[in-house]
């Protein structure tokens, strides 16, 4: 049995040092890895992206990230991305990482993500340049994600996302933001290469538990919407 931590939308700041010590050293003997799905900053700036390497540096087990939509907020996504890989958090971008867990090998497969969608209400690839730009990055990233899936050499695959891949995750926010919370191409590409378990953050009003149309568990780890530190999920190996 592999045992996951997650969370995600903690959204850190500059003067927020040490609220997340004591939870992250109840993660001794609880969990095997750490997933953070995202907006682990409030504005996307190198100051506060150190705040979130120092705090989850200290973790007892390994800690595996995506950015969000705050982290990207700043235009510096280079900057963030390094404050976290330089305290040894991987950080994963249409990119994966393959974790060893008493003999078992974990894959996790990552990325940010975006909206786009869900059928009956999609982000159309027509008109303005600005929106074929929305719907060509919505199927950049999620094809990025598939093929980081499918080049997992592993036994057990995770997707983590920011944007969620299924509007089940997503009951309690508006219907009309959907398409700003989350794209079904997500959950085509996860349920395309034989995934145990997807996580996302993003939706703060969202709700828990869901699956995509092939089956897989999704699940929306916005600290909001655990009212606790971190999830705990236990996959059979």
């Amino acid at each position: 049995m592999i045992r996951i931590a997650a969370v995600g939308d903690v959204h850190l700041g500059e003067g927020m040092k040490g609220c997340y010590a004591d939870d992250l050293a109840a993660l001794e003997g609880t969990a095997d890895v750490l997933l953070l799905a995202g907006d682990l900053t409030r504005h996307g700036t190198v100051p506060e992206s150190r705040v979130v390497a120092a705090e989850f540096a200290a973790a007892p087990v390994p800690v595996v990230a995506v950015l969000g939509n705050h982290d990207l907020h700043g235009d510096d996504e280079a900057g963030v991305t390094a404050a976290l890989t330089d305290a040894g958090i991987t950080v994963l971008e249409c990119s994966s990482t393959v974790l060893t867990v008493d003999g078992v090998r974990l894959g996790v497969a990552g990325t940010v993500g975006f909206g786009g969608g869900f059928p009956r209400a999609t982000v159309a690839d027509f008109g303005e340049h600005e929106m074929k730009a929305f719907a060509a990055r919505n199927r950049r990233l999620a094809g990025g994600l598939g093929e980081a899936l499918k080049e997992l050499d592993c036994d057990v695959r995770v997707a983590l996302t920011h944007y969620a891949p299924v509007p089940d995750t997503l009951e309690g926010e508006p219907h009309e933001i959907y398409p700003f919370l989350g794209s079904h191409l997500l959950a085509e590409v996860i349920d395309s290469c034989d995934t145990a378990l997807a996580l996302h953050g993003h939706a703060h009003a969202g709700s828990p538990d869901g699956r995509t149309p092939g089956g897989v568990p999704v699940h929306n780890v916005a600290r909001p919407v655990l009212h606790k530190p971190y999830r705990v999920f236990r996959l059979e190996t």
